[in-house]
């Protein structure tokens, strides 16, 4: 199966077996991002955690971008009875036989998102303590398993939504806000299947790999409050309808805080960023670099993170950090962007043009970023690709990268250089991909 094409002119399009090891630096970050890919399959990493049937039912629920293959997986592996339902996003959708597969918004949630999830609350209901509700969560479940706190609309909480992605928050405080102003999330989801046991099977897109934070932990206890909510809405200035406030200022809105309030269950990470680095570095190794970790957890506003990475290339290249050559820069985590532009971005194009500035046509450096969903934000590319001759060529086309960067509009670059990168829908989420080759 094809999964990605790098758009550049002398870069061929490569697939999920890129063999044997090539000198082509464009294919070769390919590879190690597929081998990335590769990992975080459902198929791979999912059978060896399901639990044995249960005497009753077994119920699938579940949401985020990778719920869709993860429940395609649980049907070839399951040995008894199953139905179900998992919400993932337009686009990331697989054929299932006996779960249905409802696709809905993300980032920003909408109806189709709070439909499903009303239809899923619905099987909750009635179960007994002999079934086994099994719970698929994986990157963007936040978003698309919706189900507004009393008082609050859907207007209200997409507001919330679209501030807090264009402020520049961290994803656990956009997560501790959602728990907070839903009806589903931070543990509520596992209440309302008592007292049939939760079995909650998740792929991590969270820095740090904290299971409550994934997706917003729609089955573990919350260990954040309503008034750390408050607080980061007013640390980041965010302008939110009057209900929100009442809401949060309700002692109703507090999550479940503790496994005692919960129904008996069991939840496992069945894949993590780290694991998805490590099968690049291993698959680097194969082609004989010599990869550096520089950590999977890294967050920070991107611009900052960039110039962290090029920094660190410098200590390379000057021999501050000794390293046999080729070697290979790699990291995971999330960035966030404070939007003060009116461009076409995503966390990764945005690192990329600031870290192409930053290195200014540092010669033999090349790097690629994307997310391991195949969306980078909420545009149509994974990420993109830099070399030595990027500025260069820019400066040819009239290009002004800076100006493009102050406006947000990484896409727009990188779409006029030729050098973005599709992938489509990959089916999981492990966050983001960074990888830079010195040669």
């Amino acid at each position: 199966m094809q999964l990605y094409r790098l758009v550049r002119s002398y870069v061929r399009a490569v697939t999920m077996t890129v063999s044997p090891p090539t000198p082509d630096p464009g294919t070769t970050l390919c590879a190690l991002f597929q081998a990335a890919i590769d990992a975080a399959s459902p198929d791979l990493c999912l059978p060896p955690h399901l639990p044995p049937p249960p005497r009753g039912r077994t119920l699938v629920v579940g949401a985020g971008k990778a719920a869709a293959a993860m429940a395609a997986a649980v049907e070839r592996h399951w040995s008894g009875p199953l139905s179900g339902l998992v919400i993932t996003r337009y686009g990331h959708g697989v054929p299932c036989q006996r779960v249905e597969v409802v696709e809905a918004a993300h980032p920003v949630t909408d109806e189709a998102g709070i439909r499903a999830t009303a239809r899923m609350l619905d099987l909750l209901r009635g179960l007994t303590a002999d079934d086994l509700v099994l719970c698929l969560i994986s990157g963007g479940g936040s978003a698309l398993l919706a189900a507004p706190a009393p008082g609050l609309t859907l207007t209200d909480k997409q507001q919330v939504g679209r501030a807090l992605l264009k402020s520049g928050a961290t994803i656990a405080e956009m997560n501790c806000v959602r728990k907070h102003l839903s009806a589903v999330k931070g543990g509520r989801l596992a209440r309302m299947a008592a007292p049939a046991p939760v079995v909650t099977l998740m792929i991590s897109d969270v820095p740090g790999d904290d299971p409550a934070t994934i997706a917003s932990g729609p089955t573990l206890p919350d260990a954040s409050t309503r008034h750390e909510a408050l607080a980061v809405l007013a640390k980041y200035d965010i302008k939110v309808p009057d209900a929100v406030t009442a809401w949060l200022s309700d002692p109703a809105s507090e999550t479940p805080k503790s496994l005692a309030d919960l129904p008996p269950g069991k939840a496992s990470i069945i894949a993590t960023p780290a694991g998805a680095i490590a099968a690049a570095a291993e698959r680097a190794r194969g082609m004989g670099i010599a990869p550096l970790f520089l950590g999977s957890a890294i967050e920070g506003e991107a611009r900052a993170v960039a110039a962290w990475h090029a920094d660190f290339v410098r200590a390379v290249t000057s021999g501050a950090i000794p390293a046999k050559r080729p070697c290979l820069l790699l990291s995971g985590g999330e960035t966030s962007v404070m939007v003060r532009g009116k461009g076409r971005g995503g966390r990764n194009a945005e690192f990329l043009l600031a870290l192409a500035i930053e290195l200014n046509g540092h010669p033999g450096v090349h790097a690629l970023a994307a997310d391991t969903d195949g969306i980078d934000g909420s545009e149509d590319n994974a990420g993109a690709w830099i070399g030595p001759d990027t500025l260069s060529r820019a400066a040819q086309a009239g290009i002004i990268p800076r100006r493009l960067l102050d406006d947000n509009d990484g896409y727009g670059f990188f779409q006029a250089m030729g050098s973005l990168l599709f992938t489509g829908p990959t089916r999981t989420n492990v966050n983001d991909f960074r990888a830079i080759l010195i040669e």
